[in-house]
């Protein structure tokens, strides 16, 4: 199982620059998502077929 903190922690302290979710991880990646204190800070952009890449702000989302 992929490790939705760890990849999260990565994006944040710019390790990576983006992670791409699929539509098949989706439910399983928002649950630890939305379990995060800093949630508003992950924004996502949604593609066809169900591909989601996110991306850190440092601006929390409203």
């Amino acid at each position: 199982m992929t490790d939705y903190n760890e990849l999260l922690d990565q994006l944040k302290s710019g390790e990576i620059e983006s992670l791409t979710v699929e539509k098949e991880d989706f439910l399983d990646f928002r649950t630890v998502l939305i379990a995060r204190e800093d949630f508003k800070h992950f924004r996502g952009e949604a593609f066809h077929h169900g591909k989601t890449i996110y991306k850190y702000t440092q601006e929390p989302s409203k």
